[in-house]
């Protein structure tokens, strides 16, 4: 009787241990960003994204939501981001978006994020006076 109980035990733990995790496996992971061209439109802006060491050029799709976000309405080439979302065909949709530190991104993407800032500062940063 007590081999029984233990073995339901066993059971009914691995059934709660498992659940969380399969869950969590359902979840898009966070990915990082760097906007690579002006953004002229708001609610698509062009960027080198990394979602699970992959890097690709990607459309960053805003809600009306994320497009009233501070960072979002600050946002500029060069910008670093951490972000929240799901990827569609049209690009990435933007749940959430958090500003980071070039430093704060994955390797993968700071060799561009440096090569942008040093051609933001000879290119751009000139022109304005």
């Amino acid at each position: 009787m007590a081999h029984a109980a233990t073995i339901a035990g066993a059971v009914f733990m691995g059934t709660v241990l498992m659940g969380p995790v399969s869950a969590l496996a359902q979840e898009d992971p966070p990915a990082y960003a760097v906007v690579s061209e002006v953004p002229k439109d708001k609610t698509r802006v062009s960027a080198k994204i990394v979602i699970d060491g992959t890097v690709s050029d990607t459309k960053l799709l805003a809600s009306e939501a994320i497009v009233g976000n501070l960072i979002w309405k600050k946002l500029e080439i060069c910008h670093a981001m951490r972000l929240e979302g799901q990827r569609s065909g049209e690009g990435f949709r933007v749940t959430t978006v958090r500003a980071v530190d070039a430093s704060m991104l994955p390797m993968a993407l700071q060799g561009f994020a440096g090569d942008c800032l040093l051609k933001k500062a000879l290119e751009i940063a000139p022109l304005v006076d």
